[in-house]
């Protein structure tokens, strides 16, 4: 595939919610350091970033969010107290977190929604293209997601944004694209985007999943757009105006995905993506499956 556009180097993270869903773990925990198996959600989101080359990560936190900062940070103290009991597995195991990545944080202050989140990254991201991850979806890293639409984005430029067939009863929870297909199996043109729609109104059932690649007209965008459904502003109406005018940010495509992914936002997905992730762990896999299987068979 040809390259005609600069490397994306940076990724934005919102992480400001309050995860009422999780309460009352959630109450002084943010919900992005629930663990899913021996590691916080948030990791698995920059890491894949990570895998994708984007080494630049921006998050945007609100209050009681100090402990995303704290784990990315270095623990010289921990890590004193592994190194004194010469516990080398357990020491690289706190130090990747830290050594992941370039990390920057800013508040979003009011929380207006995905598309103010986005805006608020503006001024770090400047003008170059960009990423923005949803830290409730996480995608298997065996399934390179992020890669591909940086791929697509490169080839073709504008926007790019990640698309997964849904049962139609269910596109009332996604955004939703209407879509023409393009000579990739796995990519489409996207010709326009509602928010939530209720099924009848729904344009296809492609519905938008957390993972985007942002030209950065859509801060420009995001600046004039009106707070959309349930008094937000949503990222949804902007991509809209960039699907509806190519002139202003060049064309927007969809990777469809048919990979792995879990929703950690959800408390059934995520305790789906906790069984799934340790059954496939080669230290916790073998055992916990054995497990498993004897409590479905004899305890249930």
């Amino acid at each position: 595939m040809t390259q005609l556009h600069p490397v994306i180097k940076k990724a934005v993270i919102p992480a400001a919610g309050l995860g009422t869903r999780f309460l009352p773990a959630t109450k002084a925990t943010p919900k992005e350091m629930l663990p899913v198996v021996d590691k916080p959600a948030i990791q698995y989101v920059v890491e894949e970033a990570v895998s994708a080359g984007l080494d630049d990560i921006l998050m945007i936190t609100g209050r009681n969010k100090r402990a995303l900062e704290d784990h990315f940070d270095r623990n010289y103290e921990l890590e004193s107290a592994l190194i004194a009991k010469g516990d080398d597995d357990r020491l690289k195991k706190v130090q990747e977190s830290s050594d992941l990545a370039t990390m920057h944080y800013v508040r979003q202050g009011d929380p207006r929604g995905l598309g103010h989140a986005v805006l608020c990254a503006e001024p770090h991201v400047g003008n170059e293209t960009f990423a923005v991850l949803l830290g409730d979806d996480l995608i298997d890293p065996r399934d390179p997601l992020l890669r591909r639409m940086t791929e697509i984005q490169q080839s073709a430029g504008g926007t790019v944004v990640a698309l997964m067939e849904v049962d139609p009863s269910q596109v009332h929870l996604y955004g939703c694209a209407a879509v023409e297909p393009t000579d990739d199996s796995d990519v489409v043109r996207i010709t326009g985007l509602v928010e939530k729609p209720d099924a009848q109104d729904a344009p296809s059932n492609y519905a938008v999943i957390g993972r985007y690649v942002l030209d950065p007209a859509i801060f420009g965008i995001l600046r004039e757009t009106e707070p959309g459904r349930g008094g937000e502003i949503q990222l949804t109406d902007a991509l809209q105006k960039l699907a509806a005018d190519e002139t202003i940010g060049g064309p927007v495509h969809g990777v469809v995905f048919r990979g792995r992914r879990y929703d950690t936002g959800d408390r059934g997905d995520y305790l789906r993506a906790i069984v799934r992730l340790a059954c496939e762990r080669e230290d916790l896999g073998p055992e916990f499956r054995t497990w498993l299987r004897h409590y479905v068979t004899e305890e249930m």
